[in-house]
């Protein structure tokens, strides 16, 4: 970490702050700054690893590229990102995808931070999120402007797709789909793991 990033960290006193310039890897919760990815955690052995783990990575780098990939053949439009910062009714979250709307991205592409839940989000559960923590992100992506929310569990190879009025499990050996926004896009779930 750069003396310019610990004086920019230092700096966001507000979620206000934070919308200006949200720190790289960070989310305005609780009226504080916390990492996205804890920098270490104690594995089923003992020993300690890193928050960020290739297959974080790899199953955030697939879902990109299948839901881009569909976006495109499909036509809807519209824009992909990763770790990308928006806000909620009281909090600033970084989804690990994020789906934005043709419209949306017409009218918030050049914003900082999206002021809003992006229509479809997705979450990679690492193994220092705790349930509690992970499902209440998801109802605070809902009740910010979201429409669909995907949490995904590498260590049983589920997803769960929440709506505001549906909440599904979908596991290996079955198709995952959207079920409000990109709307058509499905996927063998163990392709989202592969």
């Amino acid at each position: 970490m750069t003396l310019t990033s610990v004086v920019k960290t230092l700096n966001v006193l507000s979620l206000e702050d934070w919308m200006q310039n949200p720190p790289q890897g960070k989310e305005w919760v609780d009226d504080k700054l916390v990492d996205k990815h804890p920098l270490v955690w104690i594995d089923n052995q003992g020993s300690e690893q890193n928050g960020m783990t290739l297959e974080h990575s790899r199953i955030q780098a697939n879902l990109s590229f299948y839901w881009r990939s569909y976006r495109d053949s499909s036509g809807q439009g519209g824009e992909i990102y990763t770790d990308v910062p928006c806000r909620t009714t009281k909090q600033g979250r970084s989804p690990d995808v994020a789906y934005l709307t043709p419209a949306l991205a017409n009218q918030y592409g050049a914003a900082n931070v999206l002021p809003q839940s992006f229509p479809l989000s997705a979450e990679i559960i690492s193994p220092t999120d705790f349930a509690d923590d992970v499902i209440a992100k998801a109802y605070e992506y809902l009740q910010s402007g979201g429409e669909e929310v995907w949490l995904i569990f590498p260590a049983n190879r589920w997803v769960i797709v929440l709506t505001q009025f549906t909440r599904q499990i979908f596991v290996s050996g079955e198709i995952v789909t959207t079920q409000t926004a990109l709307s058509g896009f499905s996927i063998a779930v163990d392709d989202v793991f592969a």
